[in-house]
């Protein structure tokens, strides 16, 4: 088939992989700060205090209201011009991708908090716990479990949505498919069909994993 002819080029499949190793790498980094920025954060939503609880209520309507293209063009550019602030690309969309992950992990860990009974911090109290130990070893314990299976499709949610970071000019798999194309536009007019199609079929090999073991987790754990 007229195109395909592009993948069999000696540099084009090691350049898209170098480009989705870049692509993991601000995933993975993303999503393992998120987790313990999140869980903080989702610790502050349920405090006695109004004003912590205030405050964290606006961090998580600005970050959902407002499109992760425009937090990458605010930090990027509008850092820069605003206080001569001057990130690198991939840095920018890491601090975007945290800041993100951590608001909706957050928003997550508060419902399982939530859900818990209160008489398991009863039941805490009565073994000698203080509210403390009884958080972090009764609480917290059973929290993070019922939201692992809504993590895990966060995460796939990331590693999707990195694909912005083109648009700053990262030279993941996106930005590297892109400049395949563009070299031979002229030779391989019918390329981009197959250059995008195979980085279709990374994503997918990426993503789908992580959604199979988040059915399963909820399977097992909420239906067992």
């Amino acid at each position: 088939m007229q195109g395909i002819d592009i993948l069999f080029q000696p540099s084009v499949m090691p350049r898209l992989f170098e480009g989705l190793l870049v692509t993991l790498w601000i995933a993975g980094v993303s999503v393992l700060a998120s987790l313990p920025a999140g869980i903080i954060v989702g610790w502050l939503m349920t405090v006695d205090n109004k004003f912590v609880r205030l405050i964290m209520r606006i961090y998580l309507d600005i970050i959902r209201i407002m499109p992760q293209l425009a937090l990458l063009y605010i930090v990027y550019y509008g850092f820069a011009r605003a206080w001569n602030v001057n990130f690198d690309a991939t840095f920018a969309t890491i601090i975007v991708f945290i800041a993100w992950g951590a608001a909706e992990l957050g928003d997550l860990v508060r419902g399982a908090l939530q859900s818990i009974p209160n008489s398991q911090r009863e039941n805490a109290q009565m073994l000698g716990m203080n509210s403390a130990q009884s958080f972090f070893y009764v609480i917290l314990p059973q929290a993070l479990r019922r939201l692992l299976p809504a993590s895990v499709n966060l995460a796939t949610r990331m590693v999707k949505t990195t694909s912005l970071a083109v648009l700053l000019g990262v030279v993941e798999v996106i930005k590297v498919g892109q400049q395949i194309i563009d070299v031979n536009r002229m030779t391989h007019p019918q390329g981009a069909l197959w250059i995008y199609g195979v980085i279709f079929f990374m994503y997918f090999f990426i993503s789908w994993p992580l959604s199979l073991i988040a059915g399963y987790l909820e399977k097992k754990w909420f239906h067992e």
